[in-house]
């Protein structure tokens, strides 16, 4: 029997990887942290995170119609932008936060670039810097997790000192998420679990979560009193959530293993030099942006040589 050779177009490396699998164990990630986030905050939380997935399925459908473009709502990605920019906002903010947020994060970011895979930037943390920026007030109004839902200042801008008359919360609320905080901030230990559940299930890589965690490890270790307040950089505020989750966001991260690491440990400098420098107690979602727009030029100067190319003299 003689052999042939079939020759076809490309991709020749298949995968059964859908966008609404891969979605779908994105939503399953972040479920546990969901659940605490309601147990904790209570109504709040479910009507915040409720809104926040609405409109930005609604968002996206009422644009692609406008466009006339097919609608794939179904492909889970709005719900993920709208869950993410949820986990974004603090419990206490009113109902049309969430509303303009996700519109925003839909509309501006990820539509107006061409849909998905096309937004140069993570939807639901440019929508975030946008609500931070309009609504200072309402988007840093902090409130202790229960039904009494009383003022506080998160454990970072407690560690900066920004928050003289309160103590540090213990390590333990701060692992299963007592603390005050945005929704997405409830519970390291869940975001941890999360995260763990992507890896397995190889929707994500270790490298940009390990190097980002890993950097603002070592330069707190450093430069912020050593391992007690290391710890509490970790654990505190949006570092899981952000690492994880954002981070790795497929079109805003490097695709080159070099470019991944580089961009995980530049988050990590810029996240630790906001915390220990800058006016603001938190950090990750402007580092994350501001590595989002040098993605591009990482791929580019991280990217292997294409076998068979000759490098040109002169």
């Amino acid at each position: 029997m003689d052999n042939k050779l079939i020759v076809s177009s490309s991709p020749h490396i298949r995968s059964d990887e859908t966008i609404s699998r891969i979605m779908l164990d994105v939503i399953i990630a972040l479920l546990p942290a969901t659940l605490a986030s309601i147990y904790y905050f209570r109504f709040n939380a479910l009507k915040l995170i409720v809104l926040a997935v609405l409109t930005a399925v609604a968002t996206e459908a009422l644009i692609q119609k406008l466009l006339k473009k097919p609608i794939t709502v179904n492909d889970l990605s709005a719900v993920v932008t709208g869950l993410l920019l949820a986990f974004n906002i603090p419990s206490s903010a009113p109902w049309w936060i969430p509303v303009i947020g996700s519109a925003f994060a839909i509309a501006i970011v990820k539509q107006a670039f061409g849909g998905l895979g096309h937004n140069f930037m993570n939807p639901a943390l440019a929508a975030r810097a946008m609500l931070l920026a309009s609504w200072p007030v309402i988007m840093t109004n902090w409130v202790t997790p229960g039904p009494e839902a009383v003022s506080t200042a998160t454990p970072l801008a407690i560690l900066k000192g920004e928050a003289a008359n309160q103590v540090l919360p213990s390590l333990k609320d701060v692992f299963f998420g007592n603390v005050g905080g945005c929704l997405g901030e409830t519970s390291a230990i869940l975001l941890i679990l999360g995260g763990l559940y992507l890896l397995y299930r190889g929707v994500i890589n270790w490298r940009i979560p390990f190097t980002y965690i890993g950097t603002v490890a070592v330069m707190m270790l450093i430069f912020d009193g050593g391992f007690n307040n290391m710890v509490y950089h970790i654990f505190a505020g949006g570092l899981m959530l952000g690492a994880f989750f954002m981070a790795t966001d497929y079109a805003s991260s490097p695709v080159t293993p070099k470019g991944q690491i580089i961009f995980g440990i530049g988050c990590g400098v810029i996240t630790s030099v906001i915390r220990l420098y800058g006016g603001y107690p938190e950090g990750v979602s402007y580092s994350i942006l501001l590595m989002n727009i040098v993605a591009p030029l990482l791929d580019k100067y991280t990217s292997p040589r294409v076998f068979g190319e000759v490098k040109q003299n002169g």
